[in-house]
């Protein structure tokens, strides 16, 4: 999406925990200890409509749970105290994790 990358760091504000909590009841808590694994090994970036912006997928098999995330990287453009920024996350069925993929661009894929 953009090699203008300025810093590895990664952070969730309270305001974002507040809109997972209000937007998708019980995911937060419920998944959080799952975030982590989905910033530093994601499966998949896709590409989305917005500037600078990832959507991160992930499955975890031995749970059956599928995971899609977004995040805000920051740029040379951005002020210099911005980190990447976890905007949403939220548990997903298997019918949108493949509607996603097929129709989304998949900027990155693990092996």
């Amino acid at each position: 999406m953009t090699e203008d990358i300025v810093t590895d760091e990664v952070i969730i504000t309270d305001e974002r925990i507040a809109h997972i909590q209000e937007r998708h009841p019980n995911d937060y808590e419920r998944y959080y200890k799952y975030l982590k694994e989905i910033v530093e090994h994601p499966q998949y970036i896709v590409e989305t409509n917005k500037p600078y912006t990832a959507l991160i997928l992930n499955e975890f098999i031995e749970g059956e749970e599928i995971f899609k995330t977004v995040m805000r990287l920051t740029t040379s453009h951005d002020n210099p105290e911005f980190k990447n920024s976890i905007i949403t996350f939220m548990k997903i069925n298997d019918k949108e994790w493949k509607r996603i993929l097929k129709n989304k661009r998949i900027l990155y894929k693990s092996e």
